[in-house]
């Protein structure tokens, strides 16, 4: 169970290393480009090299890309769906590049056409994305928390993409405040065990290869994603304590996406209770 946090690149790629580092990642996350355009740049040898080298020094393992927020694969405009296979494959291209283990991504909304009405279209280009995806790099497909016809929200759909695309390299993060806010109550041990056994029986527990860890400003249920500090929010600390407890979170990595104290964004503080959490977890024999 490596615990981390999504860091800035700003200054070159290595600088993710360094600003994670620094606060005691043990795993990291990192857009690969500016996660509101499609514009990206080009990323030289020599960086992708150093990046590889502080990370080697660092130990900082696993590193994931996040997805630019563009991309929907429901999108009815073919400019919009041509611009996010090709964002999607050049992130998956660059993961191969710099040692990522994937690419998360949000598959989009519907924007009241229905999900019966996409899904045709988002298993295809989850096809075509996979064809184009090197070896040993994964499409790391999350869960969202419902709100604007998002497709993606019940396990049910994520399962039906992963099934109907067929391909073994795509995987899932588990949001946890997506989860909570979609009414899967993680934050206690019965909800947890009943998301898990959904989770299983949609998806399969298999495909699961990370978790954003974010305490949520939302009730349960109350499909809004708003992500909240660790503990100061309704699943709260005793609510991660419960997930990290669970057998079935024990050799995943955590990656926070809160606010942070200064609302600057992920920072020590968030991790540091994070990782005290784990220790006590551990120490319960979960």
């Amino acid at each position: 169970m490596r615990l981390g946090l999504h860091v800035s690149t700003a200054g070159g790629l290595d600088k993710a290393i360094d600003r994670g580092q620094a606060m005691g990642a043990e795993t990291i996350q990192i857009f690969g480009s500016a996660p509101q355009m499609w514009r990206r740049r080009a990323i030289p040898d020599e960086e992708v090299a150093l990046f590889r080298e502080k990370r080697a020094a660092a130990g900082i393992d696993p590193v994931f890309l996040h997805a630019v927020y563009l991309i929907n694969f429901a999108a009815d405009n073919p400019d919009h769906l041509v611009k996010g296979k090709a964002s999607i494959i050049a992130d998956l291209e660059l993961c191969g590049r710099i040692g990522a283990a994937g690419s998360i991504l949000h598959l989009g909304s519907h924007h009241g056409a229905g999900l019966d009405a996409v899904f045709p279209q988002v298993i295809a280009v989850t096809a075509e994305v996979m064809a184009s995806c090197p070896a040993g790099c994964w499409l790391i497909l999350e869960n969202s928390a419902g709100m604007g016809g998002s497709v993606g929200a019940k396990f049910s759909e994520l399962g039906r993409v992963i099934r109907e695309a067929g391909d073994g390299r795509i995987k899932v993060c588990l949001d946890t405040q997506h989860a909570f806010a979609m009414g899967y109550d993680v934050a206690t041990r019965d909800g947890l065990e009943a998301t898990l056994d959904e989770f299983e029986r949609e998806i399969g527990l298999a495909r699961l290869v990370a978790v954003h860890a974010n305490d949520s400003k939302t009730p349960l249920g109350g499909v809004r994603d708003r992500h909240e500090n660790i503990g100061e929010g309704r699943i709260g600390r005793e609510g991660f304590l419960n997930i990290m407890s669970h057998p079935a979170f024990r050799d995943l990595p955590f990656i926070l996406e809160i606010p942070g104290f200064a609302n600057q964004g992920p920072d020590k503080e968030n991790l540091d209770i994070l990782k005290s959490i784990r220790a006590e977890a551990l120490g319960n024999g979960g």
